[in-house]
C-alpha cells in the first residue's frame, strides 16, 4: 500500500483528496498546523477529516518535522500554504514566509528523503488576467488596467486602439503577470518544486487550480474563496459584496473533480514535470455565481452589494483552457454547476459562519489598497 503525504491536508481541498486518496486504497498522512484563521482558535482536528487519516500537527518552516513526517511516505502533495489576494498585499511577511520558506524547507527535506512523485498545488493567480481576443481575433495576453481607468469605473480590457477586448480561455502557455504576493508566492512554490525536482530526479507535477468551491470551505476566513465567503455573508442574512461591476468571469470546479485530477496527477505517467490547469473550463460572472447561491440556499431576496471599487491585486477574467489535462491525465470535470451548488446548499444548512467581511474591507480600506 503507497502512504501519500498531503502538507495542509487537514483543509478544504486536502481533506477531499484524502478522502479521494482513501478510496483508491492508498494510505494518507496530513500534514497541517490547524490555522486558526482556517480551523478556529481551538486548533482541532476537523470532524470531516477521515478517522484513518494520520494527522501530524507542525509548522511547514519547521525541517525536522516534515522530515519526521516524511518517514515512509512514498508521494508527497505539497498544498500548505497561505491563502488570499487581498490580505497577502499587507502581511507580506506571513505569506512569504509560509508559502515560499515552507516550499523552501519541504525542498531540503526531500532532498535527503526522495519520494516517487511530488504534486504542488499551484494558482490561476499566477496568470494575473487571463488570454484576450481583440476585434481582428489575434490573442492578447491582458495587461494591467491603470488606476485612471479604474477609477472612472471602466473595468474592461482594451487594445491598443480603445477597443475593448474579449476574453478567452486561458491555457498553461499563457506568461505569467504576478499581481499581488500570493500570486507572486504561488509562483514561487511551482518553481521551486519544478527545479528541486528535477536536479535531484523527484517525478514533479504543477496543479494551477481554478475557483474550488464545495463542502469544508472555511466560512469565517474572510479571505478564503469567493463562495465561500459569500456563504457567510448569506448565512447571516447579509449582502454578498462584490467589487468592480460583477461581470468578471471567473472559473468555478468543484472539489471533488479538482481531488480527481490531484489523483491522476500522482497516478499518469504522462503527468512528471508538466504544469496543468485544474478547472471546469467554464466561465461564470461574479454577479451571477452570487445571486445562483442566494436561491439554492433559499435568500434569493438579499440581492448582492456591488461596490464599484477595485481591489490591489484583482484582475478582470481569467477561466481555464484544460485541453491539456484532458489530453495527458484524462482530466474530465463531472460535477455540473447546478448539483455541485446544490450540494453545497444542503452542507451550508447546517453551518454556521462568523461574518468578518466587514472587518477585512476595513484592513483593505485603512491600507488604501481599494480604489
Amino acid at each position: 500500500m503507497k502512504k501519500i503525504l498531503i502538507t495542509g491536508g487537514a483543509g478544504f481541498i486536502g481533506s477531499h483528496l484524502a478522502d479521494e486518496l482513501l478510496a483508491r486504497g492508498y494510505s494518507v498522512r496530513a500534514f497541517d498546523c490547524l490555522d486558526p484563521q482556517v480551523h478556529g482558535e481551538a486548533r482541532r482536528r476537523p470532524d470531516y477529516l477521515d478517522p484513518s487519516v494520520e494527522l501530524v500537527v507542525g509548522d511547514v518552516c519547521d525541517k525536522d518535522a516534515l522530515t519526521r513526517a516524511l518517514d515512509g511516505i512514498d508521494a508527497v502533495f505539497h498544498f500548505a500554504a497561505a491563502v488570499g489576494v487581498g490580505q497577502s498585499m499587507y502581511e507580506v511577511a506571513h505569506y512569504t514566509r509560509v508559502n515560499n520558506l515552507g516550499t523552501a524547507v519541504l525542498m531540503e527535506a526531500l532532498i535527503t528523503r526522495p519520494v516517487e512523485r511530488l504534486v504542488v498545488a499551484s494558482s490561476m493567480s499566477l496568470y494575473g488576467e487571463g488570454l484576450y481576443r481583440n476585434a481582428a481575433g489575434e490573442v492578447r495576453e491582458g495587461g494591467e488596467r491603470s488606476l485612471e481607468q479604474l477609477r472612472r469605473a471602466d473595468w474592461e480590457l482594451h487594445d491598443a486602439d480603445g477597443s475593448t477586448l474579449r476574453p478567452e480561455k486561458t491555457p498553461e502557455t499563457k506568461s505569467p503577470a504576478l499581481a499581488s504576493i500570493y500570486a507572486l508566492s504561488k509562483y514561487d512554490q511551482e518553481r521551486m518544486c519544478m527545479l528541486t525536482g528535477r536536479a535531484y530526479q523527484i517525478p514533479t507535477v504543477a496543479l494551477r487550480f481554478f475557483n474550488a468551491y464545495g463542502p469544508r470551505q472555511a466560512l469565517s476566513n474572510p479571505y478564503t474563496g469567493v463562495l465561500a465567503i459569500f456563504a457567510s455573508r448569506l448565512l447571516n442574512d447579509s449582502a454578498p459584496r462584490i467589487f468592480e461591476d460583477g461581470l468578471q468571469q471567473r472559473d468555478f470546479v468543484s472539489v471533488y473533480d479538482v481531488a480527481r485530477a490531484c489523483r491522476l496527477a500522482l497516478e499518469s505517467p504522462n503527468a512528471p514535470f508538466e504544469v496543468f490547469n485544474v478547472g471546469s473550463g467554464a466561465p461564470q460572472d461574479v454577479c451571477s455565481i452570487a445571486a445562483r447561491l442566494a436561491r439554492v440556499m433559499g435568500k434569493e431576496h438579499i440581492a448582492p452589494e456591488i461596490l464599484g471599487k477595485y481591489r490591489v491585486g484583482d484582475i478582470r477574467h481569467c477561466f481555464s483552457d484544460i485541453a491539456k489535462a484532458r489530453e495527458l491525465l484524462g482530466y474530465e470535470p463531472q460535477v455540473r454547476l447546478d448539483d455541485g451548488m446544490a450540494e453545497l446548499a444542503s452542507w451550508l444548512a447546517g453551518q454556521a459562519a462568523v461574518d468578518r467581511v466587514a472587518q477585512a474591507s476595513a484592513e483593505l480600506n485603512a491600507r488604501g489598497l481599494t480604489v
